[in-house]
Parts: C-alpha cells; structure tokens; sequence
C-alpha cells in the first residue's frame, strides 16, 4: 500500500511509494534532489544537444582528434587531489546490480572495492532504484542482512571499500519530475545516495565515492565536478570528499582524457577503461562510415589495434597527474558444468589480468566472486605488497589520433557471430524487461553494454557494404528477421525451463528486430526499454 509523503513545492511522483520507501523518499532528500534539479539541468540538456549536433558531423564525415583548444592542459604539469586511504589499492573490483545477496556477497568476496551500479547491469525499474538505495544505506551502516532459503546473510568484519555507479546523462527518472521536468536518473541516484550516506561513510574513514558512466566530453565531467561541489556545500561536507572515477567508455572521451581528469581533479579517483562500451561507442559513432565495419564481437579483443591504443593512453594519462588505472571488466565466468570449459575460461582471465597488471594498470574488474582470487594474484605478482604502481609512468606510449581510430579486425563476420548476437540480445532484453539487468548467457557475464554492441553491430552489418559473411552472404534485413525467429525458440528453451514469463522474451525479440533493421539508429536501446518498465 501506497505511504503518504511530502513532495517539495514543485515535486511530482508518478508511481507508488512502497512500505520502507519512505526511509529513502524524506521531505529532505527529495527537496536536495530538487535543488539540484534546478540548478543544472539547463546544462544537462545543453550538453545532450551538444552530443546530438558531435553526432551529426561525426555521420557527414568528421573525425575526432585532440582538442587544440586544451592543448596546455594535456602538456601541463599538474596531479589530481591525493587519493583517501581506502581508495590506494584496488587490485581488484567488481561491478554488479544493487540487489541484496549481490551487494552483502560481492563486499564480502575479498576484493579491494565494489562498485554497486545503478546503469548497465540493474533494470532501472521504480522497485530496483529506491530498494537500492535502501539496501545501500542498510550496507554503510554495516546492518545489512539476508534470510534466503535456510541461510543466513552478513557482512564481515571486512569488507570491500563501496563505489556507486549513478545512471549517465542520457537516463532519466520518469517517475519523478520537478516542474513539471523530468529529473536526471543520475543526479536522482547520485543526490540520494550522498544525502542518506555522506556523513556516516566519513565517520567510518571512508567517503562518498562515486563511478561516471558514458561521458562524450570534459564539459560533461565539468558539470559532475559543479555538482560536486554545490552537493557538499548542501550536505555541510567538506569541499574535496566525494570522489570520481570516470569510466571512458565512449570514443569521444578517450581523446579527452586529460581534460576529463582536469575538471575533476580535486574529486577525482581516476579513470576506468569501460571496454565493452566503448566498442558499442565505436560503432554507434561511425555507424555511417562506410569504410567502417568490425569483426564479429569475439574477434575484438584488448589486443585489437584501437583498444590497446586506448587502454595504453588512458594508463599512461592517468599515472602523469598521480591517478590511479583501473582496467576493464573480463565478462568470462566459471563454468561449474564443464572443467574443460571453466579451464579455458579462467586462462583468459588470467591472461586478461595479467596484460593489465603488466602494462602498468593499478587494478582491474572481474564479473563474478569466484574469480576475486585469480585477479588478485595477478596483480599481486606485478604489485607484490604496494596499493597501486602510479610510478610506473609510460612515456613510451605515444598515441596519436589515427590510432585511436584504427579499428580492425575486419573479418571474419560469421553467421555463428550473427546469431550470436540476435541471441545474446533477446535474451538479455526479455531479462531487462523482467528486471533483471545482470544475466549470465553462454557463460559469459551479459549487461546493458554487451547486448549494445550485439544490437549496434546487426544494424551496421545491414547497411555497411563490408557487412558480408565469410561465406559471401550480404547480412540483410530479412536475414536478420529470419535468424531472430530462430534464435527466440532457443532462448525460450533455455529461460522456460527456469520457470520463467516467456512474454518478455516475445517483446525483447520484436523490440531486437525493430532495431536491428529499422533505418533509424536509437542511441541508447534503455531509451525506448524504460518507457515500457
């Protein structure tokens, strides 16, 4: 039943306030929320334009390259704000939705930091968004618990240091508008969470720490930092607490990496190499190109040309200003069904964590609790027992634009590739509609941004003239829609023997098809996704 509540002078909400969601919905957290709503969302909108006129010339040709603009910047000699205690060593992260068991198990997994995500592996329902943050604030407190199926749940008495990942710029919260204007998902996610746990974090030695999703620009990151600091002055913390790390995970950020970590570098944490984003980035942003066409998504690697260059400019900008370097996310998981299998597996994790540790990464993520220990002793081997390896500067790197833009492999583009992704896809979507936006599919690790580059590279291959089969085949519309009959059967035979609605996976396999093979590219597939949630 419904709870009654006081909304500041302007403040709507659309949907139902559950017992207990009160705790989180207080006069005052919602007047803070407000505040801030007012303040900066003529900006928010005046960079989301911004991003829509980049994308037009990006599609009638434009390349990016380095801001000349900010040249002294990148040449400058200048460091972020020292780095909190428990913020020095971060070997290993793991990221994963704001549900109860994931957050009491991953903080209890012994990694160095979790960072909890409201984005790409949570459906930003209204139940998930504001239990959530109930689950949150039941987690600073250390007073979260669990009884589940005859067990019993709890923190221990160490635990890893907590990040939250906010939704990005693009996201709204529907159910929530102030003025009658919808407020940003990420101010939403990021206001309430510092509101309810500010204080308490610092009494506890440790603070607000934050992770910022899919930024284009350094005025993007120039707003957060305002935020920032119109937050702390609100909440009566000092100026300095909250801390960032930006997640480049978009092509456009990776030639403004430097000016990113400037505007933020009295609340910065440093930088993350968001990768399977940033592949979805590359394609979204070059989807016209005709010259432009990649491989099947197994074929792109760490190791393809333009990710090594990204991940070896964002190390080496990072370390110069004293930040910290923390790879990106390997989807693979254990395989309990096959050791072969979970072998193989766990190789490429090593192997993944390994290049990171050796390259001079200070830490990097895994996807499951299980693969905590493989991580950590790859870092271990290269760290021995210091917190982070910032010292280790890369001025052998030098990265130019062009190899930022070298995107290969090609070839091959197979129908098992095709398929795979139609399937991945659908599955993932009907998951996202039931609200589950973490999903393990075909042993890997699926969020928000593995199912964009699945859908992203269908609608590419349709239209690239280089989007050909290794056997000839032209990948057409009709092709598309004839593999997502298919593909819908196989994934109903293995989420209907769970149990599971199968209605979503119908709507998930229409909402698929539509925009693989409609002529208009939907930038983010959330969009149309959380109209329907």
């Amino acid at each position: 039943m419904s709870q009654p509540l006081t909304f500041p002078t302007g403040m709507a909400v659309s949907t139902d306030i559950q017992p207990g969601f009160e705790t989180i919905l207080t006069p005052e957290a919602l007047a803070f929320v407000a505040t801030l709503h007012r303040q900066f969302e003529p900006r928010r909108q005046q960079l989301l334009a911004a991003r829509v006129e980049r994308t037009k010339r990006l599609d009638a040709g434009e390349r990016p390259d380095f801001l000349r603009d900010t040249k002294s910047i990148r040449e400058g000699d200048w460091k972020i704000a020292s780095l909190p205690k428990d913020l020095q060593c971060r070997r290993v992260e793991i990221t994963g939705p704001v549900e109860r068991k994931m957050i009491i198990n991953v903080l209890n997994s012994g990694e160095d930091s979790y960072m909890t995500d409201f984005e790409d592996s949570n459906a930003p329902n209204w139940d998930n968004q504001i239990t959530g943050q109930i689950n949150l604030r039941e987690a600073v407190r250390r007073t979260i618990s669990l009884e589940q199926n005859g067990k019993s749940y709890k923190l221990n008495d160490k635990i890893a240091t907590l990040i939250v990942r906010p939704r990005g710029w693009h996201l709204d919260e529907k159910h929530v508008t102030v003025d009658g204007q919808r407020v940003s998902g990420g101010i939403f996610d990021f206001a309430l969470f510092l509101f309810h746990n500010a204080k308490e974090l610092i009494a506890r030695d440790s603070g607000p720490y934050f992770y910022l999703p899919k930024m284009e620009s350094h005025l993007e990151a120039r707003l957060w930092n305002d935020i920032f600091v119109a937050a702390q002055e609100s909440v009566g913390i000092p100026r300095g607490t909250i801390r960032a790390m930006v997640l480049v995970e978009t092509i456009l950020a990776a030639f403004e990496m430097d000016e990113i970590l400037y505007e933020l570098r009295e609340h910065s944490s440093g930088l993350n190499a968001g990768r399977w984003d940033y592949i979805f980035s590359a394609i979204k942003k070059f989807k016209n190109d005709t010259d432009f066409c990649l491989a099947d998504r197994a074929k792109i690697t760490m190791t393809s040309p333009f990710m090594r260059a990204y991940a070896l400019e964002l190390l080496k900008t990072c370390h110069k200003c004293n930040a910290p370097a923390i790879g990106g996310m390997s989807a693979l998981i254990p395989i309990k069904s096959d050791p072969a299998a979970n072998d193989r597996a766990m190789g490429g994790v090593r192997s993944d964590k390994a290049r990171d540790a050796g390259d001079g990464y200070d830490g990097g993520w895994v996807a499951h609790p299980g693969l905590v220990p493989i991580a950590m002793e790859e870092f271990v081997k290269v760290l021995g027992d210091r917190p982070n390896q910032i010292d280790k500067q890369r001025p052998d790197v030098q990265v130019a634009a062009s190899d930022l833009l070298d995107f290969r492999p090609e070839e091959p583009i197979t129908e098992a590739g095709l398929r795979n992704n139609v399937n991945v896809g659908i599955h993932y979507l009907g998951a996202w509609l039931a609200g589950n936006g973490c999903v393990p599919i075909h042993n890997l690790m699926e969020d928000a941004a593995t199912a964009e580059i699945s859908r992203s590279q269908v609608w590419q291959w349709v239209r690239s003239p280089k989007g050909k089969l290794d056997d000839g085949r032209k990948v057409t519309a009709a092709m598309v829609r004839d593999i997502t009959i298919d593909e819908l059967e196989k994934v109903k035979l293995v989420v209907g023997g769970s149990g599971s609605d199968l209605k979503p996976y119908d709507r998930a396999a229409k909402i698929f098809e539509e925009m693989s093979t409609s002529a208009h590219f939907t930038d983010f597939l959330t969009l149309p996704l959380y109209e329907e949630i």
